[in-house]
């Protein structure tokens, strides 16, 4: 962390440990789709600025929507923060392969949007990705990505004019959260996933941006245990960033 950007900051230091009491612990289903019930601690904030937002994610918290939460699941933990540092990345072959196969997409920053295209592509994802559940494009735009707290944007991926990939991001001169990412399911075969990350990662590098926060990474789990194949990483254990190489 720069603390010079953030020199005026220091005083609401003391004012963390009060922050507690404007959570509350939400009980459902798990997300992830493992058999047990999940605790969503959290709680809905107006604007944060961007020192305040790095703490939240510092201490291991994702945003949806308005409000910030971590996961405090009765009799489970494996739901461990990940994080990149990018200077410190080196590709493995697998990712070098998969920059390869994508070589022909061209990637935009563009403001958050819940464009005809995007709910399109969005719709079709979930319909691939959840069938038969009840998630909706535009449901998830309005009640997940768009936010009042923080600055959101997106990084849209084309070949040609095609739209292939919308990478949905919070973001500060320090830091880069990533908070969804959903593709054509039709252009599996490039490895979305990975090349979003890998592009995510390049695009700090050039910004000078610290740390890259990757959301949650669950051990065995397919659609999250491929994060800890970015390495170096950082995982959040027993409350301090432990480096993973």
């Amino acid at each position: 962390m720069n603390n010079r950007r953030y020199e005026g900051h220091r005083e609401i230091e003391p004012l963390w440990d009060n922050i507690e009491k404007y959570f509350v612990d939400v009980s459902s289903r798990c997300p992830y789709g493992l058999d047990q019930k999940a605790m969503y601690h959290q709680a809905v904030f107006g604007w944060l600025d961007d020192y305040t937002m790095e703490r939240f994610l510092e201490k291991g918290y994702r945003r949806n929507g308005n409000s910030m939460y971590n996961m405090r699941c009765p009799n489970c933990s494996l739901c461990v923060p990940i994080r990149i540092r990018p200077e410190r990345f080196v590709p493995n072959r697998n990712q070098k392969r998969v920059l390869k196969k994508n070589r022909d997409v061209v990637a935009g920053v563009a403001p958050l949007s819940m464009s005809r295209e995007n709910l399109y592509l969005l719709e079709k994802f979930l319909c691939t990705r959840f069938p038969g559940s009840n998630s909706h494009a535009e449901g998830y735009y309005t009640g997940f990505f768009i936010t009042s707290i923080t600055r959101c944007f997106e990084i849209r991926y084309r070949v040609g004019e095609k739209l292939i990939g919308v990478a949905v991001v919070d973001g500060s001169m320090d830091w880069l959260n990533a908070v969804y990412f959903y593709f054509d399911p039709e252009e599996s075969w490039r490895s979305p996933g990975v090349f979003n990350i890998q592009y995510l990662i390049n695009f700090c590098a050039n910004q000078k941006i610290a740390h890259l926060y990757l959301g949650y990474w669950i051990e065995n789990l397919s659609e999250m245990d491929y994060k800890r194949h970015f390495r170096a990483h950082e995982i959040l254990q027993g409350g301090s960033w432990k480096e993973v190489r």
